[in-house]
């Protein structure tokens, strides 16, 4: 996933924690304007409208073709939370970017994979009606936040080259380019370079007290 939309001010994370004895499960994300959710099957209609927007299927992948298929889409999130209670490692869960004001999902944001050496890639994307405001820069903000509470000792994206609102969103969040991945996607059957960003803990803009 690639974030959709221009660069906002950077804010810091405040997770509601569930108080099971340390016991692990969906969480909620917030910083008062943005609210990062686990998925709900009634947002289904919201992922296949928002993501067959073609700047989305251009750098995320093709979207639902239905709100069944997008329900499928939804319950191998939940999935994937189950498996977080249970072993820890987040891949695969996903959040609804929601606008706080208006309480209406405007985007998603989810993590690709946490690697066995604690190494985290997350993405994310916004509908069309919701860039321009600052709220991917926030969402990021949000899952970088988080992933590093979790204890990731490196969080990185990978963002196609010419995506330049993405790669506008990393920059402000606190990301570096480390560098440029030559004919690394494919996009139409046309090769395309992909840039690398990071930040490492001890980089973090916030600190470990956010």
């Amino acid at each position: 996933m690639a974030a959709l939309e221009h660069p906002g001010s950077a804010v810091g994370s405040q997770s509601d924690k569930a108080e099971s004895g340390g016991e692990r499960g969906p969480v909620t994300l917030s910083d008062g304007a943005v609210v990062l959710r686990p998925w709900k099957s009634s947002d289904a209609a919201f992922m296949v409208e928002a993501s067959r927007e073609p700047a989305i299927e251009r750098y995320n992948g093709t979207a639902p073709a239905s709100e069944a298929d997008a329900v499928a889409v939804i319950e191998r999130i939940q999935e994937s939370w189950r498996a977080f209670e249970v072993e820890g490692h987040p891949t695969g869960t996903a959040f609804v970017i929601v606008d706080a004001a208006l309480d209406e999902p405007v985007g998603m944001c989810g993590v690709d994979h946490w690697s066995s050496t604690d190494v985290a890639q997350f993405g994310y994307w916004l509908a069309a009606g919701a860039r321009g405001r600052g709220i991917a820069t926030r969402a990021a903000t949000l899952m970088t936040g988080w992933l590093f509470e979790l204890g990731a000792a490196r969080v990185f994206l990978t963002i196609e080259t010419d995506n330049a609102p993405s790669v506008a969103v990393a920059r402000r969040v606190g990301f570096t380019c480390e560098g440029t991945l030559r004919a690394f996607g494919v996009w139409q059957g046309q090769r395309r370079d992909v840039d690398v960003f990071a930040v490492l803990p001890d980089e973090w803009p916030l600190g470990g007290d956010h």
